[in-house]
């Protein structure tokens, strides 16, 4: 037989098709997490880290109006930095398994395209959402507490998440376009820095120079952040809850999109 006349695998359609491949690729990258114990340390510790550095480092310096103490505005700013910068483990994820050929291999096989994206995506939200259970058991260790219901902080912790898991997919979008996982470690965590820096996470706003100001307030992590940090405080998060919804929503739906465009275009024999 000649090998030219061999056709490629037809990638399966459909959406249970897509959502069956994907939750294949999810629970493959998850039974790798306790094999990889080392990467669970490391990225839980880095919160923790956070956490505690800024709370007995900073907080007899830093007063914040309307907070009686700063760990209450503080550490809801640390979780919503915190789950943003675990969505780098998709961009260095994905860079990974293409250096090792792994995705070349994926290629040939008959499934959805997209479920290779969202596959990791998913297994990284699951690993952020482990992450996040640490460094809350750690906060409410340090003086932390819940002032609004439960219910409000289930749903400002939902509200993080959801907001991380849209960054997730900006972060699939740049490990699709590097060439090793040391630029993917490097292009996934240098546009991170500005984003959760120049926001309310540490420090309101007013208080930095002029000109910064607007760039600050109108950063949708500041949005995110005031949300959360709201209802965390049993504060009215007023138009920020569904503000942060709609960022979360539309960045999904950009970037899972190109994402997976311009993932299935790499794939076409």
């Amino acid at each position: 037989m000649n090998v030219d006349t061999i056709e490629r695998p037809v990638p399966k359609s459909g959406i249970l098709s897509a959502l069956r491949d994907s939750w294949v690729e999810a629970t493959r990258h998850l039974r790798v997490m306790p094999r990889n114990p080392e990467l669970i340390v490391f990225a839980t510790l880095q919160p923790v880290m956070f956490v505690l550095l800024f709370v007995y480092v900073f907080g007899g310096a830093i007063v914040i109006p309307g907070y009686s103490e700063y760990d209450q505005f503080l550490i809801p700013g640390v979780f919503a930095q915190s789950v943003v910068f675990n969505s780098a483990f998709t961009s260095v994820g994905l860079a990974e398994d293409m250096q090792k050929g792994y995705i070349d291999r994926l290629r040939s096989l008959p499934m959805s395209r997209a479920a290779v994206l969202i596959g990791r995506t998913v297994s990284d939200f699951v690993r952020n959402v482990f992450t996040f259970v640490v460094m809350l058991a750690v906060s409410f260790a340090i003086g932390f507490r819940f002032e609004g219901s439960l219910i409000a902080a289930l749903g400002a912790t939902f509200l993080l998440l959801l907001f991380s898991y849209a960054m997730a997919w900006i972060q699939a979008l740049i490990g699709l376009n590097v060439s090793s996982v040391e630029a993917a470690n490097s292009a996934g965590f240098v546009w991170m820095f500005p984003f959760t820096f120049v926001s309310s996470a540490f420090v309101d706003p007013s208080q930095m120079p002029g000109w910064l100001q607007p760039i600050a307030v109108n950063n949708p992590f500041t949005i995110a952040t005031n949300a959360a940090r709201a209802m965390y405080n049993g504060i009215d998060p007023g138009s920020d809850l569904w503000v942060t919804v709609a960022w979360s929503v539309g960045i999904i739906a950009v970037f899972a999109s190109w994402s997976i465009r311009q993932f299935s275009r790499s794939t076409v024999a």
